[in-house]
């Protein structure tokens, strides 16, 4: 990658775009961020896009047509990296909750109806991993206009970005505050990835996971933690699958084979 002016393109596919208006979000820094960078393709941003080469893309969104995956696919080959930006890129999100359950279409008829359907083939919707490769990933629901800008800063200091590994857990103990959790509510804070500040908790309210899925996600223990402290299996179950989408699939199966187990 150059380490002058890099090439940078933003897309959006399946979400609510919160994380591209995050980035425009940066007020303070935008000015900064577009003399920095070469930003080639941002059509939240501007109207004279070109696309052609990339040293970095930034992908928001899950991917659930046909005609997404082209693009992708498309945007892919031509960029040196590719970094999922968001939840739904990263994991799928609340589209991917039910992700490997099989009731897609079932799912795709209640909000439809039997209408036909021609802008482009759908289908269930996944993470954009589960089709190309990708280098880095910026969780978040929406992500954190710190946690992007030092990434950025770093790309263009030819540098490799660092985020946290950590879960949220790790933040709020750095604000000192008092364990959700210990109070008898549910918080997936232990089950999620931090960089978020732990924003909820230290204003009194659960993580709700939107970070998703920590990256030593201990789902198992997590579960009887909970069960322990009286929580109802099944919602415990639809709580961690929420942001969760296609990383937790397979283990909340496992969940709900011992939960069936013990019934």
């Amino acid at each position: 990658m150059t380490r002058q002016s890099p090439k940078v393109g933003v897309y959006g596919f399946t979400g609510c775009a919160g994380d591209q208006l995050m980035i425009l979000n940066c007020e303070d820094q935008l000015v900064d961020l577009f003399g920095a960078t070469d930003i080639r393709s941002f059509v939240m941003a501007k109207s004279d896009n070109h696309e052609g080469e990339l040293d970095v893309a930034f992908i928001e969104g899950s991917i659930s047509t046909e005609e997404q995956l082209k693009r992708l696919k498309e945007i892919r080959e031509r960029s040196k990296v590719m970094i999922a930006i968001g939840t739904c890129a990263c994991h799928g999100g609340p589209q991917a909750m039910k992700l490997g359950e099989g009731k897609w279409e079932e799912m795709y008829k209640k909000v439809y109806g039997n209408a036909k359907i021609n802008v482009s083939k759908a289908f269930e919707a996944q993470p954009i991993d589960a089709f190309v490769k990708v280098d880095m990933y910026i969780p978040g629901c929406p992500i954190d206009k710190t946690e992007f800008l030092g990434t950025v800063s770093k790309l263009v200091a030819g540098r490799h970005p660092y985020l946290l590994k950590a879960p949220v857990c790790l933040e709020c103990r750095w604000r000192e505050n008092p364990c959700i959790l210990y109070a008898g509510r549910f918080c997936a804070g232990p089950l999620t990835k931090s960089g978020c500040g732990a924003v909820c908790p230290t204003h009194n309210l659960p993580c709700v996971g939107c970070w998703g899925p920590t990256d030593d996600l201990n789902v198992s223990s997590e579960y009887e933690l909970l069960k322990e402290k009286g929580y109802d299996p099944d919602e415990i179950i639809k709580k961690i699958k929420k942001f969760g989408g296609a990383r937790v699939a397979q283990l909340v199966k496992d969940l709900e084979k011992k939960k069936e187990a013990k019934t």
